[in-house]
């Protein structure tokens, strides 16, 4: 049963007792509440990063743990994908699983590339799945991986792939000459063995997330620098920093990237995580996209808001605004900074200004900076932009007041009627901040569209400009339904 002592989320003492109570009255059960507004507070999710060679089967094991096609299969190494982080749930525990591509040395003579790769995949996780061909055996290439492995700390779990039957577990017996424990005979295909591997990840897995922000008093708040590459990531920290503290260099992965750097701005100290040292190679397109995408990952992982820098004298790209979902998708307050303005005239200004409308809608709530990491241009508008978005990172909505909210939209915007019934929000809470979460409570399944109205409600009433909002919904059980 659940204690009321005991705080939930954002809730504890009597705001807690009456949010319960209210609950109750209509018809919520306790423990599941507490355990969703736990889990709505929980913050950022443990990391599995799974890494192999080429031909592993690796992205198919990927699939596999999510339970559905979102990995992209493909043979080569350095292959372009929308997304390299998934959700997933094994044994009623989220995580997020990155996919890391398949590694191959001496390909293309970009060995630091591979490296690098590895190197970003590792220190972005808390634990690690290497697979490894069982019916090939352990490569130079696999043992390459394992002294990466080794030398990161984090645990890892051995995946003996293509084990298809019994006769062939004799297969992967061989693989404890990689000296990382028990091989866990997988066939990622027909997914033979891929529970009792998860399970092995799960022991390793922490329950929280490596960071909980915010609960140390003091030291520099942390900033990712993010964005395509040549937008100008380098010239802005060593603008902000009065000297060249970066060297940019124009080969894609040798950078030992994310760097931390402290820096004194507007009075203040914070810690900048710069992300800078990418440069596309017209034989390496497909490739240095990847390895951005695994650094942008892993300075937002070590960061809690995102300075994300955007070229204006080039059209706003769809990586442009993949980078920016990635932030937004961390959870990370948001701070859109428009580089190089000097450099523009009226005629891109005008049309920069419809690109914005059409392509960032989404991110409206973000602060905007316009400046010129070149020339210093209104380098000082990044602080307060910064605590303007850290501050709505931060905030919280009282339950009484969030529920009298809820109300008003409620009686002036009820949910349309879908198939005879109307779903209504009964009540709600925030849960947890950094960024905000809301949990509502309804009579029905709330459409998207809906919920969308909800949160867009939510900014024009209390604020929370600069951050995300996660709003999650839980529908009452039928009446008279037993538990």
């Amino acid at each position: 049963m659940t204690d009321p002592n005991e705080p939930h989320g954002a809730l504890g003492g009597a705001e807690y007792e009456e949010f319960m109570a209210l609950a109750a009255e209509e018809g919520f059960d306790a423990d599941e509440i507490a355990g969703d507004l736990d889990a709505a507070a929980a913050g950022p999710l443990p990391v599995l990063a799974v890494v192999g060679r080429p031909n592993v089967g690796k992205s198919t094991l990927v699939n596999r743990i999510l339970g559905r096609r979102e990995a992209v299969v493909e043979d080569r190494p350095g292959v372009t994908r929308d997304r390299v982080t998934y959700e997933a749930e094994w044994a009623g525990r989220r995580f997020k699983v990155v996919d890391t591509g398949g590694w191959e040395q001496d390909v293309l003579g970009i060995q630091a590339s591979v490296a690098a790769q590895a190197e970003f995949a590792i220190e972005a996780a808390d634990a690690v799945v290497l697979v490894v061909d069982a019916t090939v055996g352990a490569t130079d290439t696999d043992e390459a991986v394992v002294k990466l492995l080794r030398r990161s700390g984090k645990p890892v779990v051995l995946c003996a792939n293509k084990v298809d039957g019994f006769s062939m577990e004799g297969e992967a017996a061989y693989l404890w000459s990689l000296g990382l424990g028990e091989p866990h005979p997988v066939s990622a295909l027909h997914g033979r063995g891929t529970g009792d591997m998860l399970d092995a990840v799960l022991e390793v897995m922490p329950e929280a997330p490596r960071e909980t922000f915010g609960t140390t008093l003091g030291g520099p708040r942390r900033i990712a620098l993010i964005g395509r590459p040549n937008v100008g990531k380098s010239s802005l920290l060593n603008k902000v920093a009065g000297e060249d503290r970066v060297v940019v260099d124009a080969t894609a992965g040798t950078t030992r990237d994310p760097v931390d750097e402290l820096i004194d701005l507007g009075g203040t100290t914070w810690r900048f995580v710069d992300t800078a040292g990418i440069r596309r190679r017209v034989h390496l397109q497909d490739g240095a996209d990847y390895y951005a995408s695994l650094r942008t990952a892993a300075a937002l992982e070590k960061a809690e808001a995102a300075i994300v820098l955007i070229d204006v004298t080039e059209p706003i790209s769809v990586q442009d605004t993949r980078i920016i979902t990635m932030a937004v998708d961390a959870g990370r307050a948001l701070v859109i900074a428009y580089n190089k303005w000097d450099q523009i005239d009226d005629e891109r200004r005008f049309y920069l200004e419809r690109e914005i409308e059409q392509e960032l809608v989404q991110v409206q709530w973000a602060p905007r900076v316009n400046i010129s990491a070149r020339t210093g241009r209104h380098m000082e508008k990044l602080v307060p932009a910064l605590e303007t978005a850290l501050a709505g990172w931060e905030s919280r909505v009282p339950t009484g007041k969030l529920n009298s909210f809820l109300g008003e939209i409620v009686a002036s915007n009820p949910h349309p009627v879908r198939g005879g019934k109307q779903p209504r929000i009964l009540f709600g809470t925030q849960a947890g901040t950094r960024p905000p979460r809301f949990v509502l409570f309804a009579s029905g399944f709330l459409e998207a569209g809906y919920r969308r109205f909800v949160e867009r409600r939510l900014r024009e009433e209390f604020g929370f400009e600069g951050t995300p909002i996660h709003v999650s919904v839980r529908v009452r059980e039928k009446r008279g339904r037993k538990k």
